[in-house]
């Protein structure tokens, strides 16, 4: 299991997971990070060809604003486990432990650059984050979220200046966050 979307000030946070035959072999597949759109596109159909199974789990923005970022990632993790419904699964999960997740698993520091399961997973949980904020973008134009995915870039940021926030920011990250404090002070 890995996720995407844990810093975009807008969009859902998605966790894949992703179940493989243990003789697998998918060339090319390593941490999502490291890899072109085009190759992770490329690769993304070849993943899903060979898994036994694979599911996400979306935690929407306001789900985040809500909870906080450590609960969204337990909860996208939880729901990309329940929705792939292996019995007796071991889930290999990239990066440090998370509190209360109630799955059997192991965590894995850079696990998407050790295991090919975790790597397989990056790629499905990035691909599918990256096409939400693509539809998003005929949703709310001016914001770039086809090309910045809703991270901080400066364009980015300049769209928010000019428009303010979409309804799909995230208002509990900075500078959302201390421009919604601002506004209700001077209100």
């Amino acid at each position: 299991m890995d996720e995407a979307g844990r810093g975009p000030l807008a969009g859902p946070l998605v966790a894949a997971a992703v179940s493989l035959p243990r003789d697998a072999y998918l060339q090319g597949v390593t941490d999502s990070k490291k890899l072109s759109d085009k190759k992770r596109r490329t690769l993304f159909p070849e993943i899903i060809r060979i898994a036994i199974g694979y599911s996400t789990g979306i935690v929407e923005h306001s789900e985040i604003d809500e909870v906080g970022m450590a609960e969204s990632v337990r909860l996208a993790f939880y729901r990309a486990a329940q929705a792939i419904d292996i019995l007796d699964a071991l889930y290999l999960v990239d990066g440090l432990p998370i509190r209360n997740l109630d799955l059997q698993s192991r965590f894995i520091v850079k696990g998407d650059s050790k295991s090919l399961s975790i790597a397989a997973a990056s790629i499905i949980a990035k691909v599918t984050r990256d096409d939400i904020m693509i539809k998003a973008e005929n949703e709310f134009p001016g914001y770039g979220f086809a090309s910045n995915k809703g991270y901080g870039s400066r364009e980015h940021m300049k769209a928010i200046e000019k428009l303010g926030p979409s309804p799909i920011h995230r208002m509990s990250f900075a500078p959302l966050k201390y421009e919604k404090q601002i506004r209700i002070h001077f209100e």
